[in-house]
């Protein structure tokens, strides 16, 4: 769950219901966005504590979904402990996404659709820029994150390509605005989702994951911001 980018107040409820669920009488569980310290104590004065790392973390609400489902099935005795275990396994190795391609359509419709709502603008100029433009960052994203560990390095490359091609786009066809255009296209790779997440885990008094989330969106941000601004402080709107 953490790993589909779920709040922190969610996945620790969830642990402590299962555990709940399989007999043990005490449980304390402390979850961060990069890892989950459990403490379980059987009432036999045994006490077991874990501590697991999430080092990779992706915006995966389909994985959130199918953990809390898997939950709720344990919680209504319809599985037991041994294929609570293996169903989650299969979950972390299987959970399906969608092909890249329709991910790329998805994101050239989401950037000519927002262009228009955000701006109360729409011609046939900027609205086909806005969604070619927007579909080519997000490839280009994609494509960087798959061959970089570097945080915030593919948000700030897929920027400035957007912008390349937004002033290319604007020359050739002066009728285009790049300020719409960019507008519309930056909204794919807005961490929207996570800036929520981040107030969420506030509003729900976990500050350290909050903050930490908060500080994440923050420079995915100014990472977006600042790669467009590098290519049209150098190469002029």
């Amino acid at each position: 769950m953490l790993a589909g980018g779920s709040e922190m107040y969610r996945v620790e409820d969830t642990m402590r219901r299962i555990a709940l669920n399989a007999g043990i009488k005490e449980v304390n569980v402390f979850a961060m966005p990069t890892g989950i310290f459990v403490s379980l104590d059987d009432g036999d004065c045994s006490t077991v504590t874990e501590l697991e790392s999430v080092k990779k973390r992706a915006i995966n609400l389909e994985l959130v979904d199918r953990v809390n489902e898997l939950s709720r099935e344990f919680a209504d005795k319809k599985i037991d402990l041994g294929q609570l275990e293996e169903k989650l396994r299969q979950v972390e190795e299987q959970t399906p996404t969608f092909p890249l391609w329709l991910q790329v359509i998805g994101a050239g419709v989401l950037s000519a659709t927002l262009m228009v709502l955000f701006l109360d603008v729409y011609d046939w100029a900027d609205f086909p820029a806005a969604g070619i433009i927007g579909a080519s960052g997000y490839l280009m994203d994609s494509w960087l994150k798959r061959h970089t560990k570097v945080r915030f390095l593919a948000e700030l490359i897929a920027a400035m390509e957007m912008g390349l091609v937004a002033i290319a786009v604007s020359r050739i066809f002066p009728a285009c605005n790049v300020n719409n255009i960019l507008i519309g296209a930056l909204m794919t790779l807005v961490p929207g989702l996570a800036m929520t997440n981040a107030l969420r885990d506030l509003f729900m008094g976990d500050w350290v994951s909050g903050i930490v989330r908060m500080c994440e969106a923050a420079m995915t941000a100014i990472a977006l911001g600042g790669g467009v601004g590098i290519v049209i402080r150098f190469l002029g709107a």
